[in-house]
């Protein structure tokens, strides 16, 4: 009897060593094994692994990409304006061993390193700068943080800036900078309009002094686009150059013909004595 309670006891202790001796690592993960405090081989995993109990520890990690916002951070640019500046940072473990033997918090170290470094590369470009030119600094920030937490064995995968407050009265001035630039196109682009309209009205004009009738079928053109309007009151536009014209070369006849009259009449009246003479 004590011989069967002895074997159950000591089965019941073999299943107990077998289920402690067991772990099972998920696809995304990677186990550290400490023996006696030291480091025991390489990462191990994913999959089932054997461990012995009471002697090795298991600390696993995570080789997920992870999402760190990094808080807001006043920053004066090289032009001294006072901005406020967000970003996201995505980091993964590139190597599970030296994540966890170089460093004591990965999480808490890649932040406040990423805000010093936001600070000071931001720091380094003017707000033209800054607004514009976001992908160089994305990608300044993000080697910079890569070499520096390349030693705790993470990679620094994007740095993206998420967000850029201004100050009120630089987004006013910024403002009437924006409207003044969209005026000025304006009046250029108004200025230019003029120029080919004038070009075109040119042309226009030495096609109907070569040919006069085209300034008649303009006219009659006109004519019919202003008679849709039945109540419309049509004007009747006389070509000015041709009446000129016309006129001087009618005042021209009419001085001709006064200047052949009293030629006419001076040889009447001689024909007249002649005749009463003989």
């Amino acid at each position: 009897m004590i011989a069967v309670f002895v074997i159950g006891v000591l089965i019941l202790i073999a299943l107990i060593g077998g289920a402690m001796s067991v772990r099972i690592i998920k696809q995304y993960e990677r186990v550290v094994l400490f023996e006696l405090g030291k480091v025991k081989g390489k990462a191990r995993g994913p999959g089932l692994i054997f461990i012995v109990p009471f002697v090795d520890r298991v600390h696993r990690v995570s080789l997920r990409i992870i999402t760190m916002p990094i808080q807001s951070q006043g920053i004066i640019t090289k032009d001294n304006v006072s901005i406020d500046v967000s970003a996201v940072a995505y980091y993964r473990v590139d190597d599970a061993i030296r994540s966890v033997i170089a460093i004591e918090n990965v999480e808490s170290a890649i932040n406040q390193i990423a805000q010093t470094t936001l600070r000071a590369v931001v720091g380094r470009h003017t707000l033209d700068e800054t607004l514009s030119e976001t992908d160089a600094i994305n990608q300044n920030i993000r080697e910079i943080l890569d070499v520096q937490t390349e030693a705790w064995g993470i990679k620094v995968t994007v740095v993206e800036l998420r967000d850029i407050q201004l100050p009120e009265s630089m987004q006013r001035a910024m403002a009437r900078q924006a409207e003044a630039e969209r005026e000025k196109r304006a009046k250029i682009i108004a200025a230019q309009g003029e120029a080919l309209a004038a070009g075109e009205l040119a042309h226009a004009s030495d096609v109907m002094m070569a040919h006069p009738l085209a300034l008649q079928l303009r006219n009659l053109q006109t004519m019919a686009e202003i008679s849709v309007d039945k109540n419309s009151t049509v004007v009747f536009p006389a070509p000015l150059m041709s009446t000129i014209a016309e006129l001087g070369a009618f005042l021209e006849r009419e001085s001709n013909a006064a200047a052949k009259l009293p030629a006419a009449d001076q040889l009447s009246g001689s024909t007249n004595g002649e005749l009463v003479a003989s």
